[in-house]
């Protein structure tokens, strides 16, 4: 069976663009492949946080990825944190990389911004995301656009280890989404919806409720001719939240473009905000249900047993290549 991996950093909330771009599609996969999904929070470190906010976004993640629907009986869900492999692995790998390597990393120059004082984790994470990669022996990693540069770096360190030391990694493959991979901002709707923008209107939180939906949907960019008319190029704000509305709704783009023809944004809006809210409820609601009970640490707790196995494996494979007691 195919073995996946994905991680997701517990900074800020999670958002539609993470939901509709990876993390849905995510519980489709689960009855298709083997899958690791882990909670990054040692790549949270990377920009300065409140301890107790790190912990707290570290649950509220776990809880929302079950909320959505994954099955701790079919997945393996865990904390980066719990598997110690991961930082060990990560400075055996810092030990194969090289400096021109990561100066290239497009990442790191936006967000540290040519500081000096900009932490030196920021600058290695992307060994770090290669080592929550190759531990697992992943065939397939889910990634968007912005990351496709890091998984470059991971197979070509893979491939450099294989060659200097010894046969241990799969080689892994990049797995995106035909639709629905890259949701972009209502407030700039030619950037990246994120979690990590200036400006709350910029995403939906998956947790958001329906007043701050509304607010929100309804101060989306869009144009001044009123035509609700996919078009990417000279229309991205309409054409992204036509994109919402279809993976939302499960109607095609053509369909929307027709129910609305001559109505204008006005309603296609408010029809919107009503799809959004729907289609949310369920999933707060099982997020409110579960997220100050046991049963998120029970499952991460019984996830960190299952990664563990397989992540020391590999740890082990690494050593003994490179003639580590």
């Amino acid at each position: 069976m195919t073995r996946v991996l994905s991680g997701v950093q517990p900074t800020g909330m999670l958002h539609l663009g993470n939901y509709l771009g990876a993390i849905r599609q995510f519980v489709g996969l689960q009855n298709e492949a083997e899958c690791y999904f882990c909670v990054v929070n040692l790549h949270a470190l990377t920009i300065p946080k409140d301890p107790k906010e790190v912990l707290e976004r570290t649950k509220d993640v776990a809880a929302l990825y079950l909320a959505v629907g994954l099955d701790p009986e079919k997945v393996t869900l865990f904390a980066q944190s719990q598997v110690k492999a991961h930082a060990e692995a990560s400075w055996l790998l810092q030990c194969v990389a090289r400096v021109g390597e990561l100066d290239r990393m497009i990442q790191f120059k936006e967000k540290g911004k040519g500081s000096e004082s900009a932490l030196v984790g920021l600058y290695t994470y992307p060994v770090l995301m290669a080592a929550d990669i190759l531990l697992y022996q992943a065939d397939k990693v889910p990634v968007g656009e912005d990351q496709k540069q890091h998984l470059e770096l991971t197979r070509d360190l893979a491939q450099r280890f294989n060659r200097d030391y010894a046969e241990v990694f799969t080689i892994p493959e990049p797995l995106i989404g035909k639709v629905g991979a890259r949701i972009m901002g209502l407030d700039q709707p030619k950037k990246k919806m994120s979690k990590s923008a200036e400006s709350a209107m910029n995403y939906i939180a998956m947790l958001d409720d329906p007043k701050t939906i509304e607010k929100k949907l309804k101060r989306a960019v869009t144009d001044s001719d009123n035509q609700v008319r996919f078009d990417v190029e000279n229309k991205p704000g309409i054409s992204n939240l036509l994109s919402i509305y279809s993976l939302l709704s499960g109607k095609s783009i053509p369909e929307l473009e027709k129910q609305y023809e001559g109505v204008g944004y006005g309603a296609f809006k408010k029809d919107l905000i009503e799809v959004t809210v729907d289609h949310l409820a369920p999933i707060q609601e099982r997020y409110r249900e579960i997220r100050h009970t046991d049963y998120v640490d029970k499952v991460l707790a019984e996830g960190k047993e299952k990664a563990q196995v397989v992540a020391e494996d590999t740890l082990r494979k690494m050593k003994d290549a490179m003639g580590i007691l």
